[in-house]
């Protein structure tokens, strides 16, 4: 019985999925015996599932495929990575070994050497799920348009600029830095008793990679970001599964104005939004600073009572998606691309004071009321 299962959903990717399986069997850190990897074939019109067959005995891990047909409602990228996870999941059995860990990736991604070892190493260290990042195709990402080219470097490179931020503001111990933030189908990995812990992964037709690690978070499971648990992946604009990167690809493309990721706000607001999520963080896990939770009330313009009752709350992230629901200050707005040179000369300066001048964070200015005002005046 395997102790690791690698699931696959495939629509028409008999071109890709040769490599993506090659890319599995060069893994470094694990025994080919430990390893099964699942392959689901859902309405395909070419000969994956057959030649996914016909790679298995070539390969050094046990292979096995599926084939289903998921009906119009449910033949998207959320249903897809349902369905390969679930008979991925069947393939431990009644009895499942303990620590049996089921992964996902997709069958026009390649799993860089070090994928599994380094998701390994973050199970070593704690972790119940573990997302990973990706690299776009060298030569695919060379075809795209220049201004696509800019934009996405322009988007990621403030998202990891934000990210230090976090870290150095709101340290999580279960995920130091270096961290990222992406949660993407390409790298997923999770406990097996995770997985069923939070029902499965959620069935939604766009973002079912982000809507696992939030219902992850929400249950109190602690999730590593892993630089190291790297996937290749494609940047072709003609996706397979609805609501994949080639969709959104499509829509940067006819859109070249259209505002940066969701994840991306003015450097000040991330302040804010970091300094009082660790001021949050510290009520709930009991240990509050003079003047918490007072302070924390006046800067976000709460009743004292309704805060209390949300650092209560039994797990954290729950806790921070309330208090942000009910905090006005806290509510995102989108950022303009037109806005990120500037946003990201100042989340620099920021840094570099928060890097050398660790008593600048420990001491007034990192009140979330002096932040507030910050942000006011921005």
């Amino acid at each position: 019985m395997p102790r690791l299962v690698i699931a696959i959903p495939a629509r028409d990717e008999a071109a890709q999925l040769p490599a993506c399986l090659a890319a599995l069997a060069v893994q470094q850190g694990v025994a080919a015996a430990d390893v099964a990897v699942l392959v689901m074939a859902n309405n395909c019109t070419d000969d994956t599932a057959g030649l996914a067959r016909a790679l298995a005995p070539r390969l050094p891990f046990r292979l096995e495929v599926g084939e289903c047909r998921l009906p119009p409602g449910r033949a998207h990228a959320g249903g897809a990575r349902r369905a390969a996870m679930e008979a991925g999941a069947a393939l431990f059995g009644a009895d499942p070994p303990q620590g049996a860990l089921l992964f996902s990736t997709d069958a026009d991604g390649r799993a860089t050497p070090g994928w599994i070892a380094a998701n390994l190493a973050a199970f070593a260290a704690g972790a119940d799920a573990v997302a990973g990042t990706y690299a776009p195709d060298p030569e695919e990402a060379a075809l795209l348009p220049a201004p696509m080219r800019r934009r996405e470097a322009l988007e990621s490179g403030y998202a990891a600029l934000l990210e230090e931020m976090a870290s150095l503001v709101d340290a999580d111990p279960h995920d130091p830095w270096p961290r990222h933030a992406v949660h993407s189908g390409a790298s997923i990995a999770l406990r097996l008793s995770a997985y069923e812990a939070v029902g499965g992964l959620p069935e939604v037709p766009v973002g079912e990679d982000r809507a696992l690690f939030a219902a992850l978070q929400r249950a109190g499971l602690r999730v590593r970001h892993s630089p190291a648990a790297r996937v290749i992946v494609s940047c072709r604009l003609q996706g397979r599964a609805l609501g994949g990167m080639a969709d959104t690809l499509r829509r940067r493309l006819a859109e070249p104005e259209a505002p940066a990721d969701e994840r991306l706000e003015p450097a000040l607001a991330a302040l804010l939004r970091l300094r009082c999520r660790n001021a949050l963080r510290r009520l709930h896990e009991g240990r509050p600073r003079l003047g918490d939770p007072r302070r924390l009330a006046l800067a976000l313009g709460l009743p004292l009572d309704q805060l209390r009752k949300i650092a209560a709350m039994p797990h954290f992230w729950p806790a921070w998606e309330a208090l942000q629901h009910a905090a006005p200050a806290l509510q995102r707005r989108p950022l303009r691309m037109a806005e990120l040179p500037g946003e990201t000369a100042r989340l620099r300066a920021l840094l570099k004071l928060l890097r050398f001048g660790r008593s600048w964070v420990s001491g007034r200015a990192a009140d979330p009321a002096d932040s507030a005002a910050c942000a006011a005046e921005a």
